[in-house]
């Protein structure tokens, strides 16, 4: 979801998607001031660019930078990445944003693991700088499979990757999960991630919280019935047996990887980080792709049913840690759930930037709808 040099944008892609009402070039000058204040007295920051990012991610809002400086008497030029708070009025996907919770997340799994991540550098909790909280990270050389257009549509690297290469991206993929799921007392560690909602066990309160997530999204009169009769179902579908909790990445799909060739690079976007089962991250790395092999059918294109399959996620992981995971069925149709609510806050800000009319049907807003359906008429994860 962040950035990269080689995003591999589909030359069928559509025009951008608008995410931000900033003005960069006065975002530029107030960095520079910001960094003024956070480097050495006479290091004499310059940025000499500051722009956004669109190829992939809805949510915070993605700053690259290029920054120089005197660093004792030799100069110093840096590539910068800076996590910003959406502004409220363009219609954020969250209703809070944790940007020194997602630093911290960072620092700990660069410093507990061998998993890649950004060097991070700087957190800012004051909105005054910039407008919003932020965090500022090293930039990481790498390129990341595209969400626009998605890459099960073709003409992209990953797409037209070799078989074998594809597997080996696969793989290391699910092995990341495996690293940070093998963190030593997470519930001590990362005690500031555990889900506040109320719940007798850990994942109902997690579902409580999509829950509460899901009505913020759609107290602006984008209710949606579907979403509504699915979390109904995860509720009385909770499995027995959660097992022990694990760091969840929260949004651990491929689109939010740098790779080096088919290596992961840095692992991104922590956003939705949590304290949850171990099938949290599994269940949402093969729905993260399978939403948009759905979204290729729907286009009529062949997508790439081969890859990330369900059966070889799991038979992956388990080889890895010796976990074996369960109910998938029940973590895929969560994970569906709650891309449907970023649906429905995506949907609302092309509204307000007036790339959309608001819809008769909130659902149709919904890109899995008919997914979401067949979950629910219990055909889909067959």
């Amino acid at each position: 979801m962040d950035v990269s040099d080689d995003a591999g944008a589909s030359t069928r892609r559509d025009q951008a998607i608008a995410r931000s009402s900033r003005d960069h070039t006065e975002l530029r000058d107030r960095f520079e001031r910001w960094l003024a204040g956070r480097l050495p007295a006479g290091s004499d920051p310059r940025v000499t660019s500051l722009q956004g990012t669109d190829t992939n991610g809805m949510s915070s809002e993605t700053l690259l930078v290029s920054a120089g400086w005197d660093d004792g008497g030799t100069p110093r030029d840096e590539r910068l990445v800076a996590r910003l708070a959406p502004d409220p009025a363009d219609v954020p996907v969250f209703p809070r944003y944790h940007l020194d919770r997602q630093f911290e997340v960072i620092r700990l799994v660069g410093e507990l693991t061998d998993v890649p991540v950004p060097d991070v550098r700087w957190s800012e909790p004051d909105p005054g700088p910039l407008g919003a909280p932020f965090f500022v990270m090293g930039h990481v050389q790498g390129r990341v499979p595209p969400d626009v257009m998605p890459y099960t549509f073709g003409d992209n690297w990953l797409h037209d990757a070799a078989p074998e290469d594809q597997r080996c991206l696969q793989d290391a993929s699910v092995e990341v999960l495996a690293r940070l799921h093998a963190i030593d007392r997470p519930e001590e560690r990362f005690a500031f991630l555990a889900p506040d909602a109320p719940g007798a066990t850990p994942l109902a309160r997690r579902l409580a919280d999509a829950r509460a997530w899901y009505d913020w999204a759609a107290a602006d009169g984008f209710r949606s019935p579907l979403i509504e009769r699915v979390f109904a179902r995860l509720a009385e579908r909770l499995p027995a047996d959660e097992g022990p909790m694990v760091l969840s990445w929260g949004d651990s799909r491929i689109g939010n990887v740098l790779y080096d060739g088919f290596t992961p690079a840095a692992v991104l976007d922590w956003e939705m980080a949590t304290l949850g089962p171990r099938e949290l991250d599994v269940g949402w790395l093969i729905y993260a792709h399978r939403i948009f092999d759905d979204i290729a059918a729907q286009w009529d294109l062949p997508g790439m049913p081969h890859f990330m399959r369900a059966e070889d996620v799991a038979a992956t992981y388990e080889a890895a840690t010796g976990h074996t995971p369960r109910d998938l069925d029940f973590y895929g149709t969560l994970a569906a759930a709650q891309y449907g609510i970023v649906f429905l806050r995506t949907g609302a800000r092309s509204v307000r930037f007036g790339e959309a009319e608001p819809p008769a049907d909130v659902d149709d807003l919904l890109h899995n709808r008919e997914p979401l359906e067949r979950m629910l008429a219990g055909s889909y994860w067959t």
